[in-house]
C-alpha cells in the first residue's frame, strides 16, 4: 500500500486542483492520500468526490501554521472532522491573519518599487488564502528574480524587504484544535526549519509535551541518514511516524508517494485510521 500524508492543492498554494491532485495520485499508484492545505479545508469536498472517482482513499487533513519560540512551525492534522466548529473557527482566524500579513508584505514591497503586490498575489491565489508562495510567484512575474528560491532569499525571508513576521496561533492551540476535531496532530518536516539538531530536539520535545501525536519521518529529497535519525527521535520521544511528500506541483524532485518508507523502528501513524502495510 502506497501512502502519502502531506499534499497541497489550489485551495492553498499548490498548483493542481483537488481533482487534478487525486487524478495524479491514481496515476502514481498512491492508495491513500491526505490533502493538507495551509490553514484551510476548502479543497476537501472536491477532493472527496474525485477520490471516489479515481479510486484513491482520501484522508481529510490540514496544515496549520503556528508559532513556537517566535519561529513559524507547521502542524498537520490528519483524519479530522471537517465540520468541527472549533477547528473551523481557528482556521478562519488564521486566514484573517494571512490576509493582514499579505497586505503588510505588499506595503513593504511597494517601498522597494514593487507596487501592486497584494492585487498580484490575490490574482494568483484566487479564492485561496494568500501565502508567501503566491507573493513570490508575483515577484517572479515582475522580474524581481528568476526563481522562487531567489525571491524568497532576497525579499521574503526574515530581515529582508518584503518580510512580514507571522502572527499565527500557538503550537498548543493548533494541537488542541486538531484533537477536538477528532484528528491526529503531526509535526511537519522537523528538519526543514533551518535549526540545529539541538533546537530540532527542543522543538520535538515541546511538541510532544503539548500533546502532539506524531512527526514526519519520511519526506521528499531526504538522505538515508536524516530519515534514520528522525526515526530514532520519533521512538525516543514516543511519537508515531508519518510520511509525506509535501507535494505542491509536479517536479523531478518531489512527487506524490515517491520513496516514502519508514525505518523499521518507527511506529506508523496511519494504523490509527487505515489498515494494511505500506509498500
Amino acid at each position: 500500500m502506497r501512502i502519502d500524508l502531506h499534499s497541497h492543492s489550489t485551495a492553498s498554494d499548490g498548483q493542481l486542483t483537488p481533482r487534478e491532485l487525486m487524478a495524479r495520485a491514481a496515476e502514481k499508484e498512491v492508495d491513500v492520500l491526505a490533502l493538507t492545505d495551509h490553514d484551510t479545508l476548502g479543497g476537501l469536498a472536491e477532493a472527496a468526490q474525485a477520490a471516489t472517482e479515481f479510486g484513491v482513499r482520501l484522508i481529510n487533513g490540514v496544515e496549520i501554521s503556528c508559532l513556537w519560540q517566535s519561529l513559524e512551525v507547521h502542524v498537520v492534522g490528519l483524519n479530522i472532522q471537517i465540520d468541527h466548529q472549533g477547528l473551523n473557527a481557528l482556521l478562519a482566524e488564521q486566514q484573517n491573519r494571512r490576509e493582514l500579513r499579505a497586505h503588510l508584505m505588499a506595503e513593504r514591497l511597494e517601498k522597494a518599487n514593487f507596487a501592486g503586490g497584494y492585487e498580484g498575489a490575490r490574482a494568483i491565489a484566487g479564492d485561496a488564502p494568500i501565502t508567501r508562495s503566491h507573493m513570490a510567484q508575483w515577484l517572479v512575474s515582475q522580474g524581481a528574480a528568476d526563481s522562487m528560491g531567489k525571491v524568497f532569499k532576497k525579499f521574503l525571508s526574515r530581515g529582508n524587504t518584503g518580510y512580514a513576521p507571522p502572527n499565527w496561533c500557538s503550537l498548543d492551540e493548533a494541537i488542541t484544535a486538531i484533537h477536538q476535531a477528532g484528528g491526529v496532530a503531526v509535526l511537519a518536516h522537523p528538519t526543514r526549519y533551518d535549526l540545529s539538531n539541538k533546537w530540532i530536539r527542543k522543538m520535538i520535545i515541546a511538541f510532544a509535551e503539548a500533546g502532539g501525536d506524531a512527526m514526519e519521518v519520511s519526506m521528499a529529497q531526504q538522505s538515508p541518514q536524516e530519515r534514520a535519525t528522525l526515526g530514532e527521535w520519533s521512538k525516543e520521544y514516543q511519537l508515531e511516524a508519518s510520511v509525506g511528500s509535501d507535494f505542491h506541483f509536479p517536479s523531478q524532485w518531489r512527487e506524490l508517494g515517491r520513496q516514502l518508507w519508514l525505518p523499521k523502528e518507527a511506529t506508523p501513524v496511519w494504523t490509527r485510521f487505515i489498515s494494511g502495510e505500506q509498500t
